[in-house]
């Protein structure tokens, strides 16, 4: 499996290439009131809208520098809370750091990782290349009220159809 490795507060943290679907530059978003503190807003990608979320802010309480390598990573992912019959959404993630792939087959160990309740997106722990790498688990990123606010959101983009 391919990992793309980003950091947070100094901690080497991957996703799953498979759940990327384009990385971009810092990206302006519209916030959204009432909205938890790590959830910038919502922003454009490519005609749909896209919930932006801010890592330093959700795993560690901290935004993340304003670095060249601070990027923006569109995933697309099935919501585990609102099942199967549900069409994948998209979610942008802003983290530091975001500079090069490495792959599982590299691992000099897996470790289980701890299950915590409170942070559900955590994964297993990977030790590639001397550095200890924690997966993140990006469909529960966002606990359910939010999720299932968001899975009509690209809705608000379509056109209404006309009554003739």
């Amino acid at each position: 499996m391919q990992l793309l490795t980003l950091t947070v507060e100094a901690e080497a943290y991957a996703i799953e290439s498979r759940q990327v679907v384009e990385v971009l530059p810092l990206v302006p978003a519209r916030p959204i009131p009432r909205m938890p503190d790590y959830v910038r807003g919502i922003f454009i990608h490519r005609g749909r809208l896209v919930p932006l979320i801010d890592l330093g802010l959700r795993l560690a309480d901290h935004p993340p520098a304003a670095l060249l390598s601070t990027r923006v990573i569109v995933v697309e992912y099935l919501p585990v809370q609102t099942g199967a019959d549900h069409a994948p959404i998209r979610l942008g993630i802003v983290a530091e750091n975001v500079v090069s792939f490495c792959s599982d087959a590299d691992a000099e160990a897996f470790l289980p990782g701890m299950h915590m309740p409170s942070a559900p997106y955590l994964g297993r722990l990977l030790r590639i290349g001397g550095r200890t790498i924690q997966l993140i688990r990006v469909e529960h990123l966002l606990p359910g009220e939010l999720v299932a606010g968001l899975v009509n959101l690209d809705a608000s983009l379509v056109p209404a159809a006309s009554s003739s």
